[in-house]
């Protein structure tokens, strides 16, 4: 009997990892894209105060293509469009993420190591301030 316990433990372990882990691929992907919008803002910027003429070089799937910036201004200001749509889903999605976990741990009980120590803390302080010391439940 104690090795099923322990076995749904370990499952139960390893889907809050399993969630920890998609909530920082959101995370992560969240980042690259700020800082290619970050990145593509910063051209539209420069490329404005050029005449729409001029030769500019763009990278196209590995491939360097030359255009000019009448055709390249466009393309890049509704690349940063899209991708702050793309930042607001994942943003969504993000925030779902947390609650499914947050859910997840109380269906479960789980508690962080980090997390426990600190509620232990609180609790020692708020002994120690009364003035009396009383042993835990262990």
């Amino acid at each position: 009997m104690a090795a099923k316990g322990k076995q749904g433990a370990e499952q139960i372990v390893a889907g809050f990892q399993e969630l920890r882990q998609q909530q920082r691929a959101f995370a992560t992907k969240i980042s690259e894209l700020e800082m290619d919008m970050k990145e593509h803002e910063l051209v539209i910027e420069t490329l404005k105060e050029v005449e729409d003429g001029r030769k500019c070089f763009r990278m196209v799937g590995g491939v360097l293509v030359e255009r000019t910036v009448k055709d390249v201004l466009p393309a890049l200001v509704s690349n940063k469009d899209q991708m702050g749509k793309i930042i607001e889903t994942l943003n969504v999605k993000l925030e779902e993420k947390g609650k499914e976990i947050n859910k997840y741990r109380e269906q479960h009980n789980l508690k962080i190591k980090g997390e426990e120590s600190k509620e232990n803390d609180k609790q020692d302080q708020e002994v120690k301030s009364g003035g009396v010391l009383v042993a835990k439940d262990s």
